[in-house]
């Protein structure tokens, strides 16, 4: 099975910061990316974090990609994702958005979706955790709508929309492929029901456990009524990656930041079950309890790293890792190598012995 390989980030600046350190981090993905194209990487992808310091810095992920259409020529460029709860983003300004990022890029657009899972975003939007799944799915159905219809009107539980005109439309048609962004086993499921492509942001989660959430999805394909005008049946998943000439020096270039990724990553998750820590039932969320039950000082390097929870080593290393995520059921890997405090020049050489060994193993 052919994989493709994108590049994934949460732009992350450390501190201590002065006056430019956001600027040369967004200058520095510019290169990253551009370097990433050359070296056959088919897919760019960022989230969409809003208030998260240091972890992420892109929260206006649609005016970051007007600007990667212009450095790029045949990259795909993906929402990983665009969060539809409102008052996050209303779904008639994700629809004009992403339809105009459509036409801007020449029709390269990928349109993932999700609903955040941190209390920080969540609380700061106000929006109540228990309606996020239902806000999620009318807002998709929202989108679909007025891409593909001439003239568009909404009544539902949390939007109406009178008869209107939404333009421009995307240059694919009937629309982008959509994808869903999926954390929890159920969020697998509910994501091969509605015909959407699988983002599986399996967080500290092993192969064999991937395997067994694709499967999950792949169940809830058999049965889908897309969502959408058509099914995106492909499966990625996004994991920590750095590869260098060994693994001594992969080791030491990015263990310490692979670490602080997960333990931030780890708090962000559990912080909603912490925030509603006194409801016995978590709604959809309830799969965050887990997370509530574990010490997070157990992820250290090297419990990630025999476990294949991330991919840090030479090509050789590298490669015999990414069988294993492509064993499992994965398409695409989303590779998230602007990791914490990784030197910029260490993740363009790590690019460039990923385009030269492991994409080439793929093909």
């Amino acid at each position: 099975m052919e994989m493709d390989f994108g590049i994934f980030y949460e732009i992350q600046v450390p501190k201590p910061w002065g006056p430019m350190s956001e600027h040369q981090a967004y200058k520095q993905v510019f290169a990253q990316v551009e370097a990433a194209e050359r070296s056959g990487f088919s897919h760019f992808w960022t989230v969409e974090h809003h208030f998260l310091s240091e972890f992420s810095h892109c929260s206006a992920p649609e005016a970051l990609y007007g600007a990667i259409a212009q450095r790029t020529t045949t990259m795909r460029i993906g929402h990983g994702v665009r969060l539809l709860p409102f008052p996050y983003n209303h779904p008639i300004r994700v629809a004009e958005m992403a339809a105009t990022l459509d036409l801007v890029c020449d029709g390269r657009l990928e349109f993932g979706t999700g609903r955040s899972v941190s209390r920080d975003e969540l609380e700061g939007f106000g929006i109540n955790p228990n309606d996020t799944r239902a806000l999620w799915d009318e807002a998709l159905d929202i989108v679909v709508g007025a891409w593909t219809n001439e003239v568009f009107s909404w009544e539902g539980r949390f939007f109406k929309v009178p008869p209107r005109c939404v333009i421009p439309k995307p240059l694919q048609k009937p629309h982008p492929p959509l994808w869903c962004a999926s954390t929890g086993p159920e969020t697998h499921e509910i994501a091969g029901r509605k015909g959407l492509g699988l983002l599986s942001f399996t967080l500290l989660v092993d192969p064999d456990e991937l395997k067994r959430r694709i499967e999950i999805y792949r169940g809830g394909l058999a049965q889908a009524k897309p969502a959408g005008k058509f099914i995106n049946d492909r499966a990625a998943t996004f994991t920590m990656v750095h590869c260098a000439e060994t693994n001594k020096e992969a080791r030491e270039t990015a263990a310490r930041a692979m670490e602080w990724y997960a333990h931030r990553a780890f708090e962000a998750v559990a912080s909603v079950g912490l925030w509603q820590s006194g409801n016995t039932d978590l709604g959809t969320y309830d799969y965050i309890k887990q997370f509530l039950k574990v010490d997070a000082s157990m992820f250290t390097f090297d419990y990630m790293d025999q476990n294949d929870m991330i991919i840090c080593g030479d090509p050789d290393t590298c490669i015999k890792k990414v069988k294993r995520y492509q064993d499992a059921g994965c398409q695409q890997l989303l590779c998230f190598m602007q990791i914490y405090d990784i030197p910029h020049q260490k993740i363009m050489d790590s690019i460039k012995l990923w385009g030269t060994h492991v994409i080439p193993y793929f093909k």
